[in-house]
């Protein structure tokens, strides 16, 4: 997953049709998700799409996240938030201010409130589950 500062500024340089396939781009370079953990367990509420987010904690104490969605402009959305958090330790995390990191893109400009209303879901997610582990 590239840096998130690299994907800003590939996505500052396209229009509107090119965001969008860049957001595709990127939710297709997430790793696999097994079937097995897409459960109601690790479904994202508030999505209008399905999406799921499984954190697995690495022994160094760093984050890794496995994430899926049945819709390609969420998985992008998914994996653009993933790209401010993955492999990062998880107090860093739990400090990280990940709505001001995405903040840039502007999504609730870009996208329609459907595709982003998950999104603040999904940023909880990640820091509950990182302040979990940095305790």
């Amino acid at each position: 997953m590239p840096p998130l500062q690299d994907l800003l500024d590939e996505y500052e340089f396209l229009d509107g049709e090119d965001r969008y396939r860049l957001l595709i781009d990127l939710g297709r370079k997430l790793e696999p998700m097994p079937d097995a953990i897409k459960t109601d367990a690790t479904k994202v509420r508030g999505c209008s799409a399905s999406v799921w987010v499984y954190p697995t904690p690495q022994p160094d104490g760093r984050l890794h996240f496995l994430a899926d969605s049945n819709a390609a402009i969420t998985k992008g959305i998914v994996a653009l938030v993933l790209a401010a958090v993955q492999d990062r330790p998880a107090s860093e995390v739990a400090a990280m201010d990940i709505a001001a990191a995405l903040a840039p893109f502007d999504l609730s400009r870009q996208l329609s409130a459907n595709r982003t209303q998950g999104v603040p879901n999904m940023i909880a997610l990640v820091k509950d589950t990182a302040e979990r582990l940095a305790a």
